[in-house]
């Protein structure tokens, strides 16, 4: 396949689109849709977000040390492109999308509701890279969805419509292709019976 070369950017993608919620004393709760945003670490639980520091939302959590990734899903796609175009020094975010707030148990920071998984983090650091601002963060509670546990209890997060960003656009994560290992995993045949 032939290629061009481009100048240097961001194609890395898809990514998660998720809902950063969060908030001080005084004022609503916010939430900043974010694409920039990983894993960092297993143990202890990490995450990042990466905030433009123009962003009102990141005042806030600079502030506060406190935030919730709040994981999006196909039904919050409108919602998620709201609250990454509109800002919270002009409007409500959670009236304007008819979402729902909760406070968190562990960190107080809002969670949405209608999230399937709620994280609650709290920022150990930040690292000023240029543009866009890394909030290195401890998760502090996981909270799911009861609505997709299987009879086993077993949460089932593939079943919840998940979205990602992938250059420009919301996509639905679509069929699954594998499970991890199956590239390596050893079929077993069966043994046939003696009749």
């Amino acid at each position: 396949m032939k290629k061009q070369q481009w100048k240097p950017g961001n194609m890395l993608y898809p990514l998660p689109a998720v809902m950063v919620s969060l908030g001080r004393e005084g004022e609503s709760p916010n939430i900043i849709t974010v694409a920039w945003t990983g894993t960092v670490c297993t143990n202890p639980p990490m995450v990042y977000i990466s905030v433009r520091p123009e962003r009102y939302s990141y005042g806030i959590i600079k502030k506060t040390g406190k935030f919730v990734i709040n994981l999006t899903t196909e039904k919050l796609a409108k919602a998620a492109d709201f609250c990454g175009v509109r800002s919270g020094r002009d409007v409500d975010k959670f009236k304007e999308t008819g979402l729902t707030w909760e406070a968190g148990p562990v960190t107080g920071c809002p969670m949405i509701q209608e999230s399937p998984v709620n994280l609650e983090c709290e920022v150990s650091e930040i690292r000023e890279l240029g543009s866009h601002h890394m909030f290195l963060a401890k998760v502090c509670a996981v909270h799911v969805a009861e609505d997709y546990m299987d009879a086993k209890g077993k949460f089932q997060l593939n079943r919840t419509g998940l979205l990602a960003y992938s250059h420009g656009e919301y996509m639905g994560l679509g069929k699954k292709l594998g499970t991890f290992g199956y590239s390596v995993k050893r079929t077993v045949k069966k043994k046939r019976s003696k009749s």
